[in-house]
């Protein structure tokens, strides 16, 4: 009888590398906690050889194997348009590729492959109809909330018609996706409850969102003076439609307020593909600055006094709420940037859903050298007492033994 270790193959439908996204950072710590242990890690993804020269370090820290499959060149604009007409949700289409599908079909029929883990439910459009090896999804976000928030903060008819028809493709598409695996893993006990009363999928369970607490090391929050301006900062992919519709928030709402009573005050926006219009719309404002992709974080956050998630749509939890704590950065939320992540409001956190209250909070927090301190420290000290990423990747791991466990015998019975 063989002493080998299991073979988990994690199947994720974009490359890891770059982290320049939530869902990539999350899975790779996730990968990162979980290699060296139980499994050995076979990694699926699609990536170039370029990327797979470049990041062939990365690659090696969190997996003992990786397969590529080819990417999809970009689709223009009227073939983009057209998937709407699909009776798939448009980030589903997307996913669904014949390089893609080709390569996980390849995989499952592999007899060394133990369990297969699809990254997203987006990836089961790459599921095949039967596979030996049993199956759980990595679910980051209540994929069809997201689009019913959408749908609720769409400025006209036609939006809203549009976001509406995509919940409900997306509502029958992810019900019918997550029954079919043997386990789900959410991020937050809040998303594990809705896939369990929204879709009967009893075999969800919840993974603490977890952080990089060597990388993302504590630093107290500056002073505010000549050499540090007042700064707020936030960071995430500015080409994500939440993040997008969050910073819009802030710029009209929110800024003009700060620098009414602050006209110092400084604002960063920290993430890749910034859209030109809205990058327009803050050059009418003052003091406002997009970097575009930046290869780390770090530096913008422990240089804010404070670090802003203005988000009024989204799904799963924010990783980079946890990220700005461990670093030491105070936290001022809407209560959909913090949904799903166990902090206490007012004590690691300020949360405030309105443009005005949110202002106040802001004002507050560069004025207070003190309160800055307070709410940094006790940030920092929650993730590092519950939200390790090693932690979170043992937890993942345990849910993965599970499933295996529990097919082996219906595998038994069978032969």
């Amino acid at each position: 009888m063989s002493s080998r270790r299991p073979r988990l193959a994690f199947v994720s439908p974009v490359f890891l590398f770059p982290n320049d996204a939530g869902g990539k950072i999350r899975s790779t710590n996730i990968l990162r906690g979980l290699k060296g242990g139980s499994f050995e890690i076979v990694l699926l993804s699609p990536a170039t050889g370029e990327q797979q020269d470049r990041w062939q370090a990365e690659l090696k820290g969190v997996c003992d194997e990786f397969i590529a499959w080819q990417p999809t060149p970009p689709r223009p604009q009227w073939a983009r348009a057209l998937q709407l007409l699909s009776e798939l949700p448009v980030n589903v289409v997307a996913d669904r590729t014949a390089a893609g599908l080709a390569a996980v079909r390849a995989l499952a029929a592999r007899q060394d492959i133990d369990l297969i883990v699809f990254d997203f439910v987006h990836a089961a459009v790459l599921q095949p109809a039967s596979a030996r090896a049993p199956a759980v999804c990595f679910t980051h976000n209540v994929e069809a909330e997201i689009f019913a928030r959408h749908a609720q903060q769409a400025p006209n008819a036609l939006r809203r018609w549009l976001w509406r028809s995509q919940h409900r493709k997306m509502l029958r598409f992810e019900g019918e996706a997550l029954r079919r695996f043997a386990r789900v893993i959410a991020v937050s006990e809040r998303d594990a409850q809705a896939f369990r009363s929204q879709y009967g999928v009893q075999q969800a369970e919840a993974i603490p969102t977890g952080v990089d607490l060597d990388f993302f090391a504590w630093q107290a929050p500056p002073p505010v003076d000549a050499a540090h301006p007042p700064t707020v900062v936030f960071t995430g992919s500015m080409d994500w439609r939440a993040n997008i519709d969050g910073v819009q928030f802030f710029l009209g709402e929110v800024w003009p307020l700060v620098l009414a009573a602050m006209p110092e005050a400084r604002f960063v926006v920290v993430g890749k593909n910034p859209p030109a219009a809205l990058q327009a719309a803050a050059r009418l404002s003052k003091n406002v600055e997009f970097t575009g992709f930046v290869d780390d974080v770090r530096p913008y956050a422990h240089a804010a006094h404070a670090f802003v998630i203005p988000l009024l749509v989204g799904g799963g939890t924010r990783i980079k709420a946890f990220e700005a704590m461990a670093m030491g950065c105070p936290v001022v939320s809407t209560t959909i940037g913090m949904e799903g992540l166990e902090a206490e409001p007012g004590r690691h956190f300020v949360q405030c859903d309105q443009a005005a209250a949110m202002a106040s909070a802001l004002l507050a927090l560069l004025a207070d050298g003190a309160q800055r301190e307070r709410l940094s420290r006790a940030a920092r000290a929650l993730v590092e007492a519950r939200f390790g990423h090693r932690q979170v990747a043992q937890v993942f791991e345990g849910i993965c033994q599970r499933a295996l466990a529990q097919a082996a015998p219906r595998a038994t019975a069978a032969a």
